[in-house]
């Protein structure tokens, strides 16, 4: 799935790579952990999507929130 939602930030269809990356963070979280290395790419990925969206609050705070992790 992680893979399919990259493919979907490189064809410009940010609403369908949002919605893979959100299913992937929490499935992410629940298999390896908040923490895992996967995990915390992931939700960076998202917050790329949310740039791309200008989504600039949300994007931030998840950047943040990697961060602090």
């Amino acid at each position: 799935m992680a893979n399919l939602a990259s493919d979907y930030q490189n064809q410009v269809r940010w609403t369908e790579a949002e919605e893979l990356e959100v299913k992937v963070i929490e499935t992410s979280k629940a298999a390896l952990g908040e923490e895992h290395e996967f995990t915390l790419t992931c939700m960076t990925n998202l917050a790329f999507t949310y740039r791309n969206q200008r989504r600039w609050e949300e994007a931030e705070q998840l950047d943040v929130k990697v961060m602090e992790i």
